[in-house]
């Protein structure tokens, strides 16, 4: 990966990853994606390779981004999902010309032409997870100043955090630091 740029948070759910390209969100936000060439390389690592990206075409992606993260976050509270959003994963998933083909090893792959067909493929990813096609539930990250949404398939359903790396550790050190401030006496 380019230097100078923020690591990719990548998961096991497409669409959710593709949200986490901008983290953050309550605090000072993190643009993960913040040039056509980065959203190049986050394809890439998704399995969606393209070949070019315009700076039109990234407007696009993250305006995929953000109706996926609206949809998601009512998904997680339980609300109504927002008709513009909706609308926006809908033709975005109706775009694209994506064929899913299967490699010697088993596995899934994605062939696209560009941009608009990965867009595709991760729209539809995010219609079956929202639809509830998949084995889990939505839940935002408990860090205040993420609340990414994500997705839980932890057999408990119990997950806290969008990334354990990340936001976990950043909350338990600052929870130990507060109880450390509390003990008088406290090895320091």
């Amino acid at each position: 990966m380019p230097a100078g740029f923020p690591d990719f948070r990548l998961g096991s759910v497409l669409a959710t990853s593709f949200t986490a390209t901008l983290t953050e969100r309550h605090g000072d936000a993190v643009e993960r994606i913040p040039t056509p060439r980065r959203l190049i390389d986050w394809l890439a690592v998704s399995g969606l390779d393209v070949e070019s990206c315009s700076a039109a075409e990234l407007d696009l992606a993250r305006e995929l981004r953000e109706a996926i993260h609206a949809t998601a976050t009512a998904t997680a509270l339980q609300e109504a999902l927002p008709a513009p959003a909706v609308r926006v994963i809908n033709e975005h998933s109706a775009r694209g010309r994506s064929v899913a083909v299967l490699t010697p090893t088993g596995e899934r792959r994605w062939r696209v032409s560009g941009v608009e067909d990965a867009l595709s493929v991760i729209a539809a990813d995010a219609i079956s997870i929202i639809a509830g096609e998949r084995d889990g539930r939505f839940a935002l990250c408990a860090s205040p100043t993420c609340r990414a949404a994500f997705f839980d398939a932890s057999q408990s359903r119990t997950r806290r955090w969008c990334d354990m790396n990340t936001c976990g550790n950043r909350q338990k050190k600052a929870r130990f630091n507060a109880n450390q401030r509390k003990t008088p006496g406290a090895a320091r």
